[in-house]
């Protein structure tokens, strides 16, 4: 999980987005006015995660006015402007996660984040990879043992949305922020039964106060 700071104006988003992708990147160039899938990867330090690259871009170009926005967008390289397009990134409140939102998902929800002690009554399981030589199953463990969790409400309603960040990073602040990740699932139960309730939470990648 990373903290961004938004471009505060074209030119500031234009430096870093336009920056000439890394030094094997031989056919990009910096501050050309294209800017590329590389140096986009880049300023969101990412190497193939679309996912993550295109959250980065919406997040880090959400303080410019909508003229300014649509500056950096008319420079993108013709391929990510399709991309773009393409793009069904959710801006959603916090009380708006579990009606509109569905795994999988990337999803910018705005609301105040409460860490939840890992010792409190909450029953969740995520699955997980395991590889064994060439062949990958599959185990449930506590979320805890995996994310820092959080109930995030908003200032609109009481209905909240779990979210989470891969434990080791710092804790996000107990203030309105937005939150940029991907929507996935948990199970209430450790046997991950086919007829077990699924719930949702945000796994945050990027936070902007």
């Amino acid at each position: 999980m990373e903290k961004i700071i938004p471009f505060t104006n074209v030119k500031e988003a234009a430096s870093s987005l336009d920056n000439g992708g890394r030094f094997y990147n031989l056919f990009t160039d910096a501050n050309d006015g294209i800017i590329t899938s590389a140096e986009l990867a880049k300023a969101a330090g990412v190497f193939s995660n679309k996912q993550k690259m295109w959250l980065y871009f919406e997040m880090s170009t959400s303080a410019l006015t909508s003229q300014a926005k649509n500056s950096i967008i008319q420079q993108l390289s013709e391929e990510l402007r399709a991309e773009y397009i393409n793009q069904n990134i959710l801006h959603l409140l916090a009380s708006q996660v579990k009606l509109k939102a569905s795994a999988s998902q990337s999803v910018i929800v705005t609301g105040i984040p409460k860490l939840i002690d890992s010792k409190s009554n909450l029953t969740a399981f995520i699955m997980i990879p395991i590889m064994t030589g060439n062949v990958t199953t599959f185990t449930m463990i506590p979320i805890f043992e995996e994310y820092d969790v959080y109930e995030m409400r908003d200032e609109e309603s009481d209905e909240e949305i779990m979210i989470a960040h891969h434990r080791g990073n710092a804790k996000l602040p107990a203030k309105k922020i937005s939150c940029g990740g991907v929507v996935k699932e948990f199970d209430k139960t450790e046997d991950g039964k086919k007829n077990s309730p699924k719930e949702i939470f945000l796994e945050v990648l990027y936070y902007a106060e």
